[in-house]
């Protein structure tokens, strides 16, 4: 086929790296080993998805992209369609997919390179200027290279470009022989592709079958017990029946195992609401252990209608340890489970206050929340990254059971939304949970639908906006975090028991402050022991 002039978006990287387009890329076997010392701990991992069309590749960059992102791992996808799209403007057939359209073959290569030099780009001008607001030293960031990336020659070109650039590398390749998983995949996700608008299903089909025959022709999968032994990958059979994992070298990369050994492909719903109101919210009170107010029964009553209604027979209904979703739960009639995990994030000292009180007695710790509330943590509490720390176990049990009923609280509500939502940590705080409201999650395609119901019970708003200004336009500010033994201001500070409430007598006694503690007889500087039998 004749040359013609280089397209557009391509020309404006021409020169991007001619020495990498110059030189081929030469078998590994011939190679020295890439030294352990040629990237830090914290360099950034590229994940490289591997695999023909229509194996669930995209699917799994965006999920493991926005789990990655909800964990505290910042992570970009570069798809390679896009760049391909970019250059070229028409999609006409599958032709442009053969091995031997030399033309077409240069044009991908190309938009490999320039893909692969965004990745760089990103890092260097936007990753580079991520800072670490919680002081632990964790910078990591990942971004997820998808495209198909089925020969090896693309594969050692990806290899050479992380060496040079200190990365880190790990590939998934997804590996599906089914042919009603491929069928189902091309019909869903296909048919309403750039690559055929307005096209007919059929035809479609036809063209995009043909395309992976043209993938197939020079598909070089992973080789784990020779070519390829020295990499760390993971390999999906049929979406999830089987996995092969190969030198897993660092955190980043077994939580990207941990969490695609976790994901199945299957229709379910995941209901969402909070308690019933509580007299804690009737009050304005945070936190403790309060019981359903008469609105709340009054919700209970009418949440289980809505399951009735919607015939949610094989609905599986999880709640916290706490009263006012144990209450909730007990009204529908069914099995429940608690969870420990899913219990209202700890407040710590300012458990049972109201936010007027805790602006009256801590102002200093009330000014810090407003101005950072996802990373600020409680004296003796929890902070929202803690909190989604501890709720990743229910994520990965969301994400393999059928439908299910989360009747939780809202702190663990907004977290939850986030990850199924793709919500930053900026706006996770301030996601809207409002009480006797039931929300429907769908998993689709590539994301999430959303369906609301208001079950007609009347309650308190409890929901906090947004300090007028606060919304950060840049890097969150560096602040010192707070651990549960940083002292207050305060001479004398009680953290309060989480499972009672005022009012309500705990089945042991508290243990004072030690402001309270007095032994006047006691030489200063004796060591005090006691012992306490319950």
């Amino acid at each position: 086929m004749a040359n013609r002039s280089m397209p557009a978006c391509l020309q404006r990287d021409a020169g991007l790296s001619s020495s990498a387009e110059a030189k081929r890329a030469e078998p590994r076997a011939n190679e020295k080993k890439c030294s352990w010392a040629s990237y830090m701990t914290n360099s950034p991992t590229l994940i490289v998805m591997i695999g023909l069309p229509a194996r669930g590749k995209t699917y799994m960059s965006k999920k493991l992209t926005r789990y990655l992102n909800w964990i505290g791992v910042p992570t970009k996808v570069f798809n390679l369609g896009v760049y391909r799209r970019e250059a070229v403007r028409s999609y006409k057939s599958y032709d442009f997919f053969r091995h031997d359209n030399e033309e077409a073959m240069r044009i991908r290569k190309h938009c490999a390179l320039v893909a692969l030099q965004d990745v760089k780009t990103y890092f260097n001008e936007e990753g580079g200027q991520i800072a670490d607001p919680v002081g632990e030293g964790t910078n990591r960031f990942s971004f997820v290279f998808d495209a198909t990336n089925t020969t090896r020659e693309r594969r050692d070109l990806i290899l050479s470009f992380v060496k040079e650039n200190a990365y880190k590398v790990f590939f998934v390749e997804s590996v599906c022989d089914d042919p009603d998983v491929i069928a189902a995949n091309i019909l869903e996700v296909k048919v309403s592709s750039p690559d055929y608008p307005e096209s007919h299903r059929e035809r479609v089909m036809d063209d995009f079958l043909k395309r992976i025959e043209c993938y197939k022709v020079t598909y070089q999968p992973l080789d784990p017990e020779d070519y390829d032994k020295d990499l760390s990958f993971i390999q999906v059979m049929n979406v999830g029946r089987r996995f092969l994992v190969n030198r897993v070298q660092d955190y980043i990369q077994s939580k990207i195992v941990y969490y695609l050994m976790n994901i199945h492909v299957h229709s379910h719903s995941i209901y969402l609401c909070r308690h019933g109101e509580s007299d804690h919210n009737m009050q304005g009170r945070i936190g403790g252990d309060s019981e359903l107010s008469p609105r709340g029964k009054q919700f209970a009553a009418a949440l289980r209608e809505f399951i009735e209604e919607h015939n949610l027979s094989d609905l599986k209904v999880w709640t916290s340890q706490l009263r006012r979703t144990i209450q909730t739960a007990e009204a529908l009639g069914v099995p429940y489970e608690q969870w420990k995990i899913l219990n209202e994030i700890d407040a710590g000292v300012c458990e049972e206050m109201t936010y007027d009180m805790i602006q009256s007695a801590f102002p200093e710790e009330f000014a810090l929340r407003d101005q950072d509330k996802y990373h600020y943590r409680y004296p003796g509490g929890e902070s929202y990254q803690d909190l989604v720390q501890r709720l990743e176990p229910v994520i990965m049990e969301l994400e393999r059971q059928g439908n299910v009923l989360v009747v939780c609280h809202q702190a663990v509500m907004r977290c939850l939304l986030a990850y199924f939502l793709d919500k930053s940590a900026d706006d996770l705080p301030y996601l809207k949970c409002p009480l006797h409201t039931v929300l429907k999650l769908t998993p689709v395609a590539y994301g999430c639908k959303v369906e609301l119901f208001y079950l007609n019970v009347e309650a308190v708003n409890t929901h906090r906006d947004r300090p007028l200004g606060k919304a950060r336009m840049g890097p969150a500010p560096l602040l010192l975090r707070r651990n549960s033994y940083t002292p207050l201001s305060s001479h004398d500070q009680v953290k309060r028991p989480r499972l009672y409430s005022a009012g309500n007598r705990p089945w042991l006694p508290l243990v004072p402050s030690p402001s309270a503690l007095h032994f006047p007889n006691t030489p200063e500087g004796a060591l005090l022991q006691s012992q306490v039998s319950v």
